[in-house]
């Protein structure tokens, strides 16, 4: 691999079983070779000309390339620029998982080697950039949704689409609300809030948007900024008041906190501070003006 052949592999933050590739290649050619993983990519640039079992197809940007585990493939430049994709290697049993959540009985097995599908492109490219981000309630979700796209609209599963529940949003959100309060320090995921519910990590993503229209990432994401924002007022210190609310660290609280309030948290604590002692300090700061 020369210079010119950039690559980059990590694992999803909530999904220890998936691994995420990025690359863009010129002259690199992958010989015929097999995963016990599916293979789900999303070329982003170029074209890439793939041999997937006996069939030898064109992948151009846009395009999503799908191997089956087990399934011959091979790989090289299908245009004089090489190409450029963002790569899924979800295992069986994740896929198996999510296809029996969403109602069906068996992994999941695509007969189309390449897909044509703007949403699914935009929800798989969503997915893998998400996957690098702190926010491990949004990365999730967006694993997730992209994932039912692409088994319930080009799987052949055997499986149902699982029915959308027109009543009962509201009734849940309540719990979803009370979970998220009790357990805000700590680790909170979809699952966490499903269990709760007694339904599916996807009937959780359609009961926030049903009841107050945001995603649960979203909402937990707020939440988190008003508990850290009370206890920095009630004295604590910002990295403590971080860990408290449930965030990563205290550089990811002070993003979150800055786009959402256009101010950095130690902005907040100076102003607050003054609010909250009053007194000499205050009075002091009304007579300069």
């Amino acid at each position: 691999m020369d210079a010119t052949e950039i690559g980059n592999y990590w694992r999803h933050p909530c999904f220890p079983d998936l691994g995420l590739f990025k690359a863009r290649f010129t002259q690199h050619r992958y010989e015929l070779h097999t995963h016990p993983t599916y293979v789900i990519a999303l070329i982003t640039s170029g074209c890439e000309r793939i041999r997937i079992g006996r069939h030898s197809v064109l992948a151009p940007a846009g395009a999503i390339a799908v191997v089956n585990p087990e399934e011959w493939h091979d790989g090289e430049q299908g245009a004089d620029e090489g190409w450029a994709y963002r790569t899924f290697y979800p295992s069986v049993p994740l896929l198996t998982a999510v296809a029996r959540e969403l109602g069906g009985a068996d992994a999941p097995v695509f007969s189309r080697a390449i897909i044509e599908d703007g949403n699914l492109a935009a929800a798989l490219a969503a997915a893998h950039k998400g996957s690098t981000s702190q926010d491990s309630t949004q990365a999730e979700a967006s694993l997730l949704v992209a994932l039912r796209h692409l088994i319930v609209r080009h799987g052949d599963w055997g499986g149902r689409t699982e029915e959308v529940e027109s009543s009962g949003s509201r009734q849940r959100f309540s719990i979803y609300e009370e979970v998220t309060e009790r357990e805000l320090g700590s680790h909170l995921d979809l699952q966490r809030l499903a269990d709760a519910a007694c339904v599916t990590r996807f009937q959780v993503i359609r009961d926030f948007k049903k009841a107050i229209g945001v995603t649960p990432a979203a909402y937990i994401r707020d939440r988190r900024l008003r508990r850290a924002s009370t206890l920095i007022e009630q004295g604590l210190g910002l990295a403590d008041a971080a860990i408290a609310a449930g965030f990563a660290d205290q550089s990811h609280f002070s993003r979150t906190f800055r786009a959402t309030r256009g101010m950095t948290p130690g902005m907040f604590r100076r102003g607050g501070w003054v609010l909250l002692k009053g007194g000499a300090c205050a009075r002091k700061f009304a007579a300069r003006w």
